[in-house]
């Protein structure tokens, strides 16, 4: 099997295709729940379709682009579930195919193939994190690009709009997923061992790297929404995002296969010596990657949607050191049948009888969101959560600002101010929702503050809820 995946040719290609997406669509296929980062993507996806400006109208602090991305997958199919995991798959697979290209194009190791793009999207399917859409999977993507316009800077003046691109890459990354922004350290590092004049490097790189985010400062300046892209997206600087849902311990017994495959890697790439200096310093580098993207599963605590990834192209590149020529070929043989079963038996351990049990790994979908039963009979109504369940969405639509709940507690936390009170009332539209879902008990103090807007709700005689009463 190694032998085979060594060749560049289209039929290794082919295999390489054929194998992995047998591996990853009959789960896809048989269907997995929605998670809280899918159900957020949905619901901000849903309010920017219908009109919402971004920090402005929506309390959210999911990056622009992103949100952006969402807004138009919601523009091709309502509540797209199906089409976000497609474009998930999609992502993955240009990602190994793109880092796959870079590897064999700027031989970064003596030996080239597809095994870097085999490895990357083996070892991607042990969870079925990555099934799922999220903002850190779309641009890890632009990272992924970034990478080759940071190669060919070895001396000064070669092409050196590389670099600026290089830089706007990993802003774009950022404007996705802004922990990202970490990953300009590993182009300043590039800068530093190939580019002869790393001074003026460094600043075209830093120049590409604002430049995104200056384009979007300047739009949301002029639409207005410039204090909440300040306020909701930069000030909680690089814990933004919603946390996967996942016990820490699962995740972490869900990077063991990633984590033994990597240390092999490493283990033999600092035991194997490399002629050319080039390979040599972007061994240096992708260390380098390693470390950076260590950093930014640390930034979340290794609890954001889709973190596996940031592991994936380091492993990938030290795994072209396990998988090279050695004397015992079959030992490799079997280890590789061992990471794709691996990958088999953890990625569809739900399906097989007591095998969670037997792993002490219950499955990602017991962790999925379902929708809430004592609201089932709620649908396609307008509502507003006050609390940070956002369960009672499933099968309505947010009709206010109000999503996120812990930023919408610079409102609804400081109801003792009159500038609060004011943003509420304003908020709440010339046409409020016709539900109310009090979590928090804020109804009645809202009655109170606001009787023309809060007034005309009245209790269901389910919990919490709220139904906005026709005026008389």
């Amino acid at each position: 099997m190694l032998r085979f995946f060594k060749s560049s040719l289209p039929a290794q290609l082919l295999a390489l295709l054929v194998l992995v997406l047998a591996l990853r669509l009959p789960l896809l296929w048989m269907g997995l729940p929605v998670t809280a980062a899918e159900l957020r993507a949905l619901l901000v996806g849903e309010r920017l379709h219908g009109g919402a400006l971004p920090y402005r109208d929506l309390y959210d602090g999911t990056a622009p682009l992103a949100a952006a991305t969402f807004a138009v997958l919601d523009a091709v199919v309502a509540r797209p579930v199906w089409l976000y995991r497609l474009v998930a798959l999609l992502l993955l697979l240009v990602q190994a195919m793109r880092l796959n290209l870079v590897f064999n194009r700027y031989d970064v190791h003596p030996e080239r193939g597809y095994l870097a793009a085999l490895t990357y999207l083996l070892v991607g399917s042990v969870s079925t994190d990555l099934d799922a859409l999220s903002p850190l999977l779309l641009g890890h993507t632009f990272i992924i690009f970034a990478l080759s316009a940071l190669l060919p800077t070895s001396r000064e003046g070669y092409d050196n709009r590389r670099l600026f691109r290089a830089g706007f890459l990993i802003g774009v990354g950022a404007l996705c997923y802004l922990p990202l922004s970490l990953f300009v350290i590993v182009g300043l590092f590039a800068v530093v061992i190939f580019a002869a004049n790393s001074f003026r490097s460094s600043l075209l790189l830093l120049c590409g790297f604002f430049f995104p985010y200056a384009l979007a400062a300047t739009f949301f300046f002029y639409t207005g929404a410039l204090p909440g892209f300040v306020q909701f997206h930069l000030q909680p600087g690089l814990t933004d995002l919603i946390a996967s849902g996942l016990p820490a311990g699962l995740q972490l017994r869900l990077l063991i296969v990633p984590g033994v495959v990597l240390a092999l890697g490493l283990i033999r790439s600092l035991g194997t010596p490399l002629g050319l200096v080039f390979q040599i310093k972007f061994r240096q580098m992708m260390l380098v990657w390693l470390v950076v993207a260590i950093a930014t599963a640390a930034v979340e605590r290794g609890a954001a949607p889709g973190v596996l990834v940031l592991l994936l192209p380091p492993l990938a590149y030290f795994s072209l050191f396990l998988w090279q020529r050695a004397p015992r070929n079959w030992m490799l043989e079997l280890l590789l049948l061992l990471v794709l079963n691996a990958a088999v038996v953890l990625r569809y351990r739900a399906q097989v009888p007591r095998l969670e049990a037997l792993l002490h790994m219950p499955a990602e979908s017991r962790f999925g969101l379902q929708p809430d039963p004592r609201y089932a009979s709620l649908r396609g109504q307008t509502l507003l959560i006050l609390g940070p369940d956002d369960r009672a969405y499933f099968n309505n639509h947010p009709a206010t600002p109000y999503l996120d709940w812990a930023l919408s507690q610079v409102d609804f936390g400081h109801l003792n101010e009159y500038a609060a009170v004011v943003r509420v009332a304003q908020k709440m539209g010339p046409v409020p929702p016709a539900y109310l879902l009090d979590q928090s008990a804020q109804v009645p103090r809202l009655k109170q503050l606001l009787p023309g807007i809060f007034g005309p709700y009245e209790p269901t005689g389910l919990p919490g809820l709220y139904r906005r009463l026709p005026k008389q």
